[in-house]
């Protein structure tokens, strides 16, 4: 399976390891959540540290 790189909705700078990144999603209704980054990528939009501090 091939997926796409994480980006920043707004800017669209890539997501990189150890960045710091917010993450706006819903709440999940279901328990036992092991595929994190899987779950995040499918059900949440990323935001760059850059643009969550200029949109504040």
């Amino acid at each position: 399976m091939l997926w796409d790189k994480p980006a920043c909705t707004f800017c669209s700078k890539e997501i990189k390891g150890d960045d710091v990144v917010f993450v706006k999603m819903r709440y999940p209704k279901k328990k036992g959540i092991t595929e994190i980054k899987a779950y995040l990528s499918n059900e949440g939009e990323f935001i760059c540290e850059a643009c969550f501090n200029n949109n504040k």
